[in-house]
């Protein structure tokens, strides 16, 4: 291998493929999606008394209920792992797969402990987090794998 084959060779290696139009469209929602997780988190961790008693009756036993320091942390680990993740996907890093994995991990935690509290179809809600949240590791995953994130 010439020198001048040796340079293209490593150029081509080190680039990225461009990825297509449906990667930004997913990496997009999966940002409004955690978005919206960080937003319940915060809105979760600030709120003041005075707004739990201004909320219906069902709606404040959700707040009053105290759950463990641990669950906090998961809580704010998998929103806030999540919402970094998707910016890395958006300026195509491939550590959104390691942010991915820790949010997955936390949201998995956190979700089946809070299933184990609630009965019947408030299930859905918990399911539908820990399958985005499998689904965004595998998609960083494929895209590292097509080259789309470096």
């Amino acid at each position: 291998m010439t020198i001048t084959n040796q340079n293209q060779f490593k150029m081509t290696n080190s680039l990225t493929t461009k990825p297509p139009v449906w990667y930004w469209i997913i990496a997009v929602i999966a940002l409004l999606w955690n978005g919206m997780g960080v937003i319940a988190y915060l809105g979760q961790a600030f709120i003041t008394d005075e707004m739990i008693a201004q909320l219906p009756q069902e709606q404040q036993a959700e707040f009053l209920y105290q759950h463990p320091a641990w669950y906090t942390s998961m809580f704010a680990l998998a929103v806030f792992c999540g919402a970094l993740g998707c910016i890395a996907l958006l300026i195509r890093k491939k550590w959104a797969y390691f942010l991915f994995i820790i949010s997955f991990v936390c949201a998995t935690i956190q979700q089946v402990y809070l299933m184990m509290e609630i009965e019947g179809v408030d299930k859905i809600m918990p399911i539908t987090i820990i399958v985005v949240a499998a689904l965004l590791v595998w998609f960083s995953k494929l895209s590292i794998t097509k080259l789309w994130i470096k």
